[in-house]
């Protein structure tokens, strides 16, 4: 019986994660969770799971929470998401919190040398050195959640890494993929939540549309697999049925298919190295599907990604800005506050007006981030 701590429970990747224990509660108990503010979606975990103990945002919603539940152990914010990470008791930490709000917790597991799965790539992207010096030092493996590197860690799995040559990142092309740069004049927050393939939550969704999000798994990428950027390639794929490909050495390609469901690669990281029957997840059917398609990325169409690759080459805190920026334009788009394309334009001058710093420590990283969220509400007042 592995023992779970869950963070970020009540977003989309959380909720599938309860599904997955829920399928297979013979193996995993969920033994702590974190949300933020979300007491409806969590209610019903916290009735059904019993977890002993739960991580919330602020006081208010603690206080709801001891309310319903006395019995239950009730502790707030970052701090509350370190002492489940770290938790004696837990075997496996998913870190699926949305944002660099997930560092302090992942380097805690990581510390603590817990099986950490990771569907928080902006800790990655942000303090990419620090995470994986540690994992490095505490011989803990990071098994990733996002599909794309979780097909690239199924590719590897039984091969020598150093045999690999490329990753091969496959992109949907989010909901705007059809769509010129002039035809994103005027997009609304409805139409960027409306992904053809994949579900997911807002942020995600709308970095999807952008293609920030593969910008952010290509940093992402380059961490977990010690791949320089230039070996690290991105194409469109529209039908998401080839999760991602490793070339090899001597050329050959393996590549990972499935139907688009989050749940296999939640799962995988949950059981590794042994894999279970998942429940209603639907067989791909190559025959039904009939085609697949490939095209190379536009990268003037996408400067998002552009960007990415741009930081991730220069390193240091170019990556926390990007990722910091990123975040805070998304979320004032999604307020209503800025227009799609302006997103991209907020992310550019906040990456022009920062003086890198090479290898930073966590203080400055988390100084960084802070400012750049500043910065780029500065630029829309």
């Amino acid at each position: 019986m592995k023992r779970i701590a869950l963070l970020g429970a009540t977003g989309s990747i959380g909720l599938q994660t309860v599904d997955v224990i829920r399928n297979h509660s013979d193996e995993f108990e969920l033994y702590a969770m974190a949300f933020g503010r979300n007491l409806e979606k969590a209610s019903p975990i916290i009735k059904e799971f019993r977890p002993k103990l739960v991580v919330v945002q602020d006081e208010n919603t603690l206080q709801q929470v001891k309310s319903e539940f006395p019995e239950l152990q009730v502790r707030l914010s970052l701090e509350g998401m370190y002492e489940a990470a770290t938790h004696d008791q837990v075997d496996v930490v998913v870190n699926a919190v949305m944002g660099s709000v997930g560092l302090s917790a992942t380097l805690g597991a990581i510390e603590a040398k817990k099986q950490v799965a990771i569907a928080n790539k902006e800790t990655l992207v942000t303090a990419g050195h620090l995470v994986m010096d540690a994992a490095h030092r505490n011989q803990v493996s990071l098994l990733p959640i996002d599909s794309e590197h979780s097909a690239i860690y199924m590719c590897l799995n039984g091969e020598r890494e150093k045999d690999a040559n490329k990753i091969i990142l496959t992109a949907s092309g989010g909901s705007f993929r059809d769509k010129t740069r002039a035809e994103l004049e005027g997009v609304n927050v409805e139409d960027a939540l409306n992904h053809p393939n994949w579900s997911m939550g807002a942020k995600i969704t709308i970095d999807s549309a952008t293609m920030m999000n593969k910008g952010l798994e290509v940093i992402e990428a380059h961490w977990l697999f010690d791949m320089p950027y230039d070996n690290i390639d991105v194409i469109m794929h529209k039908e998401s049925v080839i999760h991602s490909m490793v070339e090899f050495v001597d050329k050959s390609v393996m590549a990972q298919l499935g139907t688009p469901d989050m749940r296999v690669p939640i799962q995988y990281a949950l059981t590794y190295p042994k894999r279970l029957e998942l429940p209603d997840t639907k067989t791909l059917n190559l025959v039904e599907i009939g085609k697949l398609h490939f095209q190379e990325m536009d990268m003037e169409r996408f400067p998002c990604l552009r960007m990415a690759y741009e930081a991730g080459r220069q390193g240091g805190t170019m990556t926390t800005v990007l990722n910091a920026a990123n975040e805070q334009a998304v979320d004032l788009f999604l307020k209503g506050e800025i227009s799609f394309l302006t997103i991209e334009t907020l992310i550019e001058k906040a990456l022009e007006q920062h003086s890198i710093v090479h290898q930073p420590n966590l203080e400055t990283i988390l100084a960084v981030d802070e400012e750049t969220r500043k910065r780029v509400i500065s630029y829309v007042k």
